[in-house]
């Protein structure tokens, strides 16, 4: 029988994107699982409203990412990685926290394994190093680079995230796939990645955007004095936020 999953990454905070996206994956009832890839929170500033809708819906499972390793470390009193205004940023947000989604958030597992009609699946917010830290981002990532580090791996396909583009390189030794970000997006649309795997262990992957409205999203960085906004709204959205929030004079 054909097995169907869904597979989403780096939602970063962002809640309508997230709705938009569990609204399409909930019109599809072959669709038997979701993975989410960690960076549920942070970047984005809608934490409690996307942990609400990620926990109380069905059939999701989760892996650690680094943001939501942040704002854990920072509630449980240790320092996070984060520096400068990326710290002051999560400190921010794990102010702002319920205190109902920490036990959830500091349970995450770093990994996880599954198997669909014959195929190994690693599940994980991204690469790691020795004792399960993440390494820093490879923005040139090619199939032999992704061979070495996983030579030591049995999974046929490794799903990650992390980094904020699509990922689908093939070698004969696995495939690679990420979802690029749900959240953080230049454009009004949110991505995430559907596979099926046939009865003979066949793959099929399809890049999916879902459009949505994000104007409200957008504004309420700056509705809500959210730290490390301009950076953010820059280099995550692309300055979307400038037509809504500017209107250009015309004689």
């Amino acid at each position: 029988m054909e097995r169907k999953i869904a597979v989403l990454a780096d939602i970063h905070g962002n809640y309508s994107a997230l709705k938009a996206v569990l609204s399409k994956i909930d019109e599809d009832p072959k669709i038997e699982h979701i993975y989410c890839l960690g960076d549920m929170i942070g970047i984005g500033y809608q934490t409690n409203e996307v942990l609400e809708l990620l926990t109380t819906h069905k059939n999701i499972s989760f892996v650690m990412g680094n943001h939501d390793e942040a704002i854990i470390d920072i509630l449980s009193g240790r320092d996070p990685y984060s520096k400068g205004s990326e710290k002051e940023h999560h400190k921010w947000l794990a102010s702002r926290i319920h205190h109902k989604y920490v036990p959830f958030l500091a349970e995450l597992p770093i990994t996880l394994r599954a198997n669909y009609n014959g195929i190994q699946f690693l599940f994980l917010h991204y690469h790691l190093k020795e004792q399960n830290e993440f390494m820093q981002v490879d923005k040139d990532p090619t199939e032999k680079k992704l061979d070495d580090l996983y030579q030591s791996s049995d999974a046929n396909v490794i799903c990650f995230g992390h980094h904020h583009i699509i990922h689908h390189f093939k070698t004969t030794e696995r495939l690679y796939l990420n979802p690029s970000s749900l959240g953080c997006n230049n454009k009004p649309l949110a991505p995430f990645l559907l596979i099926k795997i046939g009865e003979n262990s066949e793959i099929e992957t399809s890049f999916l955007e879902v459009p949505y409205d994000n104007k409200g999203f957008l504004l309420g960085y700056k509705n809500l004095n959210v730290p490390d906004s301009d950076f953010i709204l820059q280099v995550f959205h692309g300055n979307q936020h400038l037509k809504y929030a500017y209107k250009p004079y015309v004689q």
